[in-house]
């Protein structure tokens, strides 16, 4: 049988029938002038390359001592194939992502026609996985990724891509990309004539964004402009969105409160929201026992205060209900957290930003809260303190079946991460923050979630 995924779905392999090595192939239709270069990059759990011997292609065709190998292209009929051979079994321990893309020398995939990924146990079986995926102007394209989570290896379809090449999408995962040499500079432009076409709306917010926090909050401006570099490489310079963040305030949380990771967080999720917000405030909702949600949010004025005014407002309870949380983020922007089988479109989509360090008490709720809110344009990127190990239910959230479109992501820090002797960059923290993120609005604006 052939597991058939949409781009963001995924299967576990052993459930695929894939016990051993398996070859991913990317198959296409060839178009005049357009022919595709398949690439693979070794990723740790942080989504970046150890180093450059980590990417796998055609001119460094193996990694990891052999267990990523390069096959090379072939035809197959009408179609042309690439293939890459991954052992999961001899990966490095520290090794938990293939990612699996393709790039071009000219045109778009767009131009090309029956693109699809298909996973089997060596070049000659059937497949056991299978995505077709669907392409605009993108000149390099990820289209799926062998992975680890939990305990076992898992294939997902993927389909995220960039419009900058190989470098964009290599740069994504951290390989060093040699610059071309800097072409002769062009002639001076000519001044614009008299009635041509305004600068956007948008641009011109960020740029007096900009302007604003130059004078008043230079370390804001800093995070904003290092956001801003995250959101350009994935297409997102100009997108508006609304940002939550959702502060879990159990009594085991004390501690992240009192260094001032809680309070550094905070600020990068205020960064993103100046980015993408019109009205530059971050919704924040708080969860122990019960939820509370401060009236004023987070915004620029007194944002350096924010994380201590509001633990001296409410105490760490003992309780961690995520699906409380969950239900009160949809009330506030959809009027309801009740069950839905069909989707609410909106323009502008939410971004929920959900932090915790540990296992809630109403995993039921929290599950159907997340299968319903599957039909909103709403999504929830979680974030757990502590060893991944420790975050076993949101990894399964982050897989759950039986949704309308994959709606969530998660990934897992240190605390010393956030703030100790090897906190997280704050470049490395926002490429995590949009790792699926870009995808879900893609296929949210396919799936009608979103009108625009």
């Amino acid at each position: 049988m052939t597991h058939v995924l949409t781009p963001g779905g995924n299967v576990g392999l052993a459930a695929a029938g894939l016990t051993g090595p398996v070859v991913v192939t990317l198959t296409w239709r060839t178009a005049p002038g357009v022919d595709a270069d398949l690439s693979a990059f070794l990723t740790t759990g942080a989504g970046r390359v150890r180093s450059d011997a980590d990417f796998v292609f055609y001119n460094q065709p193996t990694g990891a001592g052999g267990a990523v190998t390069h096959l090379g292209k072939a035809a197959l009929g009408p179609a042309t194939v690439d293939r890459v051979r991954i052992d999961p079994a001899r990966l490095p321990a520290d090794v938990e992502r293939v990612v699996i893309g393709a790039s071009l020398d000219a045109g778009t995939f767009g131009a090309l026609s029956a693109v699809a990924v298909e996973v089997a146990a060596d070049a000659g079986a059937p497949p056991a996985v299978r995505c077709e995926l669907t392409a605009g102007p993108e000149t390099a394209l990820v289209f799926a990724e062998v992975y680890w989570r939990g305990a076992e290896w898992k294939v997902r379809a993927v389909g995220r891509g960039f419009t900058t090449g190989l470098a964009g999408m290599a740069t994504d995962v951290g390989v060093d990309v040699d610059d071309e040499p800097a072409p002769a500079p062009p002639p001076a432009p000519t001044p614009a004539p008299v009635g041509a076409a305004p600068v956007s709306t948008e641009k011109r917010r960020l740029v007096d964004l900009e302007k604003k926090l130059a004078g008043s909050a230079p370390q804001m401006l800093s995070l904003v402009k290092t956001a801003g570099v995250s959101l350009e490489k994935r297409g997102l310079g100009e997108h508006t969105a609304r940002v939550a963040l959702v502060l879990d305030i159990s009594g085991s949380m004390a501690r992240l409160y009192r260094s001032g990771a809680v309070q550094r967080l905070a600020e990068r999720v205020l960064a993103l929201g100046l980015r993408f917000d019109d009205d530059g405030v971050v919704d924040v909702f708080l969860f122990g026992k019960d939820v509370h949600q401060p009236e004023t949010g987070l915004r620029l004025d007194g944002h350096q205060e924010f994380i201590s005014a509001v633990t001296r407002r409410h105490r760490l309870e003992y309780d961690t209900r995520y699906g409380a949380a969950m239900s009160a983020v949809r009330k506030h922007y959809f009027g309801s957290s009740g069950e839905r089988a069909e989707p609410l479109p909106d323009a502008v989509p939410v971004y929920v930003m959900f932090l915790t360090d540990g296992a809630p008490s109403d995993k039921g709720v929290a599950t159907r809260q997340l299968r319903a809110a599957s039909y909103e344009p709403v999504f929830w990127q979680f974030m757990g303190i502590g060893s991944p190990r420790e975050f076993s239910y949101l990894q399964r959230l982050d897989d759950l079946d039986g949704r309308f479109t994959d709606n969530a992501d998660f990934f897992a820090v240190a605390p010393d991460e956030l703030l100790g002797r090897r906190p997280i960059g704050d470049d490395e923290l926002f490429d995590r923050l949009m790792t699926e993120y870009p995808d879900w609005l893609r296929r949210a604006r396919a799936q009608g979630l979103l009108t625009r």
